[in-house]
């Protein structure tokens, strides 16, 4: 994957700019706060946020866990200007950087928490794979992850409010995420204890928090 190959945060919908204004309808403070709660950040701790976007999930962990280290990273540079326009207390390091090759922008085994946010339902299922491989690879042993994204449509409802997001980044790479495939990529890549903690419903489909750990 190439830095000119990735799906901006919006798809097709909009400029990246607008990313904050469209995910403000995703109920974006409860998914985004039950994704810190569930990577429970600690003093000392190095986190790694994937596909940080605007940069609010990375910022959240870092005032939740000041003594922490926050990692914000993402290929976009319009998206990450946004996110370091937001930081005017420097809390995070903010990194260019793919997510099929983070050992290259942080080192191997370097993180104690990675998570990522609305990232994997807009990516292919090759890379799907190569990005919670390359999560894998930059935890330590012991390290938790915590995927935040789209996952299995359990209601007609839900599935009929998922298509907005399929008008927006493609029904091809969508799918999958919306017939339940996340926990299965992400035991697949080798983590073990995977599950889905908590499920938020949205105008635009519900959305899964899965947690896992890297033995």
């Amino acid at each position: 994957m190439s830095e000119e190959t990735f799906t901006p945060a919006l798809g097709r919908l909009a400029p990246a700019r607008f990313f904050d204004y469209v995910v403000a309808m995703t109920r974006e403070r409860l998914w985004r706060s039950l994704t810190v709660m569930h990577l429970a950040p600690r003093p000392g701790d190095a986190i790694l946020d994937v596909g940080c976007g605007t940069g609010s999930l990375a910022l959240l962990a870092a005032r939740v866990e000041p003594q922490a280290t926050v990692v914000g990273l993402d290929p976009d540079p319009e998206i990450l200007a946004v996110a370091r326009d937001k930081d005017t207390q420097d809390r995070v390091r903010w990194l260019t950087g793919m997510g099929d090759d983070l050992v290259a922008s942080v080192g191997a085994e370097s993180m104690d928490g990675v998570m990522s946010s609305l990232v994997l339902h807009q990516c292919p299922m090759d890379v799907k794979r190569a990005i919670l491989a390359s999560m894998f690879a930059v935890l330590r042993p012991g390290g938790r992850l915590v995927i935040t994204d789209f996952g299995l449509q359990r209601t007609p409802l839900m599935r009929l409010a998922f298509r907005f997001v399929q008008f927006a980044d493609g029904k091809t790479d969508t799918q999958p995420n919306a017939d339940g495939v996340l926990p299965q990529l992400i035991s697949a890549a080798g983590f073990t204890d995977v599950r889905e903690a908590d499920l938020v419903s949205t105008i635009n489909g519900s959305i899964s928090i899965y947690v896992a750990r890297k033995r």
